[in-house]
C-alpha cells in the first residue's frame, strides 16, 4: 500500500519567510501545497507565487484566482463557498473542501480528491470543533465514501494521524500545527515524524 499523502494548508494572512517554510515543507515530506489566502487580490497572490522557486509550482493549489494556475503551471484548484466553480475549459486537478458525510459522498467522485473537516478540533481556529463520531466516519468508510481520495482536515498532529487511517483516510491536510511551530527545526522534526506515520500503514 502507497504512503498517505499530507497536504499543508497556507495561513491566511501574511508569513515571515513564507517561500521558504513552502519550499522547506516541500522538500521534507509535504505532498502538495495549498494557498489559501481569501482576503488577497490576484496581484498579491502573484506575487508570492512567483517568489516561491518555480520548481516547486507543480506542487501547489490554489484556492482562489484560478488563472494563475496556467500563467504558473500550478498543480491544481481547490474549490469552496467562496470559488464553487473551477473556470471553463480548465482540465487539471480538482479538489473541494466537505463539512459533511452526505457533501462527501455527493461531490467526491467528480473531485480528484476532497477534503472533510473538522476531524479533530481545529489548532489554528478557536471554536472550530469536531462533530464527527468514531461511528459516523467508521460506518462511511465500510460504505466506502471515506476513501484514498478523502483527505482529513482539522486538528491533525503527529499523535493522533495515525487514527486517520484506521477511518481510510487517503490522507491528511495540516495548518496549525505546522505553521505554529517555533522553529525550523522543530517544523523539520513534525515534518520528518509525520512522513514516517504516513508510511506505517
Amino acid at each position: 500500500m502507497e504512503a498517505k499523502r499530507l497536504i499543508a494548508i497556507t495561513t491566511e494572512s501574511d508569513y515571515p519567510d513564507e517561500p521558504g517554510l513552502i519550499a522547506l515543507m516541500l522538500t521534507d515530506g509535504i505532498d502538495l501545497i495549498h494557498i489559501r489566502k481569501p482576503a488577497w487580490d490576484e496581484e498579491r497572490m502573484r506575487s508570492l507565487i512567483a517568489s516561491i522557486d518555480e520548481r516547486w509550482h507543480n506542487r501547489l493549489v490554489l484556492h482562489s484566482h484560478f488563472r494563475l494556475t496556467e500563467e504558473f503551471s500550478l498543480h491544481g484548484v481547490h474549490l469552496n463557498s467562496r470559488a464553487l466553480h473551477a473556470p471553463e475549459g480548465y482540465k487539471g486537478p480538482i479538489s473541494c473542501s466537505c463539512h459533511s458525510i452526505q457533501e462527501l459522498q455527493e461531490r467526491s467522485p467528480q473531485m480528484d480528491y476532497c477534503t472533510l473537516s473538522p476531524i479533530f478540533n481545529s489548532i489554528s481556529k478557536s471554536g472550530y470543533i469536531s462533530h464527527f463520531t468514531d461511528a459516523e466516519l467508521t460506518c462511511a468508510q465500510h460504505c466506502g465514501i471515506i476513501n484514498s481520495k478523502t483527505m482529513a482536515l482539522g486538528g491533525i498532529n503527529a499523535e493522533n494521524i495515525s487514527i486517520l487511517w484506521s477511518w481510510g483516510f487517503g490522507g491528511a491536510c495540516m495548518l496549525g500545527y505546522l505553521w505554529e511551530a517555533k522553529s525550523r527545526e522543530i517544523l523539520k522534526c513534525r515534518l520528518r515524524t509525520l512522513r514516517q506515520k504516513a508510511k506505517q500503514l
